[in-house]
């Protein structure tokens, strides 16, 4: 049996393909789940809901606002559901979300607007949002979160 340059060219592109395509497959169907996540915690910010905050979350939160201002976890949760400003809206903007092992970047433009108790002065903000999600078991969970004001 011979085999020629052809056959060989055709057998290795086959394999590589298939190679490649399975992959792609599973980051689809992690892409999903995070994108679910992510817009579970969209969710939770405008209901300002803790408890649903608190499930989407890492232990080990780092949550980063366009001040500069850095949280801790349940930092985060308090000022989040504190009842000092409520969202009248939040659009995750653009998203793309890129998963690399365990691990998921996600990246969007966030529009919104907050009304302040205090006044009733509607804020609106204009960010970009950078996400990093990390799989526990089978649940992604937020693990750190940085915004730039644009």
């Amino acid at each position: 049996m011979t085999i020629n340059r052809r056959d060989l060219a055709l057998s290795t592109l086959a394999v590589s393909a298939l190679a490649l395509s399975t992959p792609a497959l599973a980051a689809s169907a992690d892409e999903e789940a995070v994108a679910k996540q992510v817009e579970a915690f969209r969710l939770a910010q405008i209901a300002a809901d803790p408890k649903a905050l608190g499930a989407l979350c890492w232990d080990d939160l780092s949550y980063s606002h366009s001040s500069g201002k850095v949280e801790d976890k349940a930092t985060f949760i308090t000022n989040a559901t504190d009842g000092k400003s409520k969202f009248l809206s939040i659009a995750y903007q653009d998203p793309t979300i890129k998963v690399v092992g365990p691990a998921a970047i996600v990246r969007f433009h966030w529009v919104a607007e907050q009304e302040m108790a205090a006044d009733g002065k509607k804020v609106p903000t204009n960010l970009h949002i950078l996400m990093n999600w990390q799989k526990q078991g089978d649940e992604w969970k937020l693990l750190s979160r940085a915004a730039t004001k644009l």
